[in-house]
């Protein structure tokens, strides 16, 4: 019984982490947003890449011993289906990470009243199906990196950070101005919500989960090991569960 309720208060502690994690992740990145379209394009695309870059860098750093700074349902999702986390535990940082993404819209809405830019909503510029396939690739890209420093402990260290900002910054130079980059549902989840821009969610829906996914998979197939069994301890017989950062 106390293990259990100690279980589920270090749970909540991690999802309070995830939380906070995508609250920074949509205040930093889609702040830039805003700002970009009230100041006259004063960031321009290559600065809101690299605000979003940047600040899942320090969110990582910051949160990645706390909770495995996931910080994206298609990520958490991704790590379950390849038996790498648990489906109790994802639930709570699904929850989490949406819970924090609309809070920071929210933030943003009381600042910016008259809502500029959507709030950093993301809405494609192509046709939906197109915007579908560009934001599982772009998804599959950061999956596959995440997977290399979270699940392979020849790759995994100090520079996961570095290696994850780094392809979320390098997505959002060549995706950016095609669908808005989301390759998080949580990240689109909270500025639709909040904005009222629904279009085309769906893409920023299925897009990252299918990705996510089938990047994790494809790391799994081409490191040429079978995914072991979830186990509830710190460590997997092929790695840490989830991002693990020096303490």
């Amino acid at each position: 019984m106390l293990r259990a309720m100690d279980h589920t208060l270090a749970l909540w502690r991690r999802a309070g982490a995830e939380a906070l994690a995508a609250f920074g992740l949509v205040f930093a990145g889609c702040g830039a947003i805003v700002a970009n379209d009230r100041y006259h394009g004063a960031l321009g695309a290559v600065g809101i890449s690299l605000v979003f870059g940047l600040v899942i860098m320090v969110m990582v750093y910051a949160t990645g011993h706390l909770s495995g700074a996931h910080i994206n349902p298609s990520v958490t999702i991704a790590f379950t289906l390849t038996r790498h986390f648990s489906a109790r535990d994802a639930i709570a940082y699904v929850a989490a990470q949406l819970s924090g993404a609309t809070m920071a819209a929210l933030v943003l809405a009381g600042v910016w009243t008259d809502k500029p830019a959507h709030l950093g909503a993301t809405i494609p510029t192509v046709a939906a199906g197109s915007a579908f396939l560009y934001e599982a690739i772009l998804t599959g890209m950061l999956m596959f990196v995440i997977m290399a420093v979270a699940t392979d402990t020849r790759a995994a260290g100090a520079g996961a950070a570095i290696a994850i900002g780094g392809v979320i910054g390098l997505d959002a130079l060549f995706g950016g101005s095609v669908t808005g980059a989301s390759m998080n549902p949580a990240r689109s989840f909270g500025p639709a919500l909040v904005s009222g821009d629904w279009h085309d969610f769906w893409v920023y829906l299925g897009g990252p989960v299918v990705g996510a996914t089938l990047g994790a998979f494809a790391y799994q197939l081409v490191r040429g090991e079978q995914p072991g069994a979830y186990r509830d301890t710190e460590d997997q017989a092929d790695g840490p569960r989830s991002v693990r950062l020096p303490a």
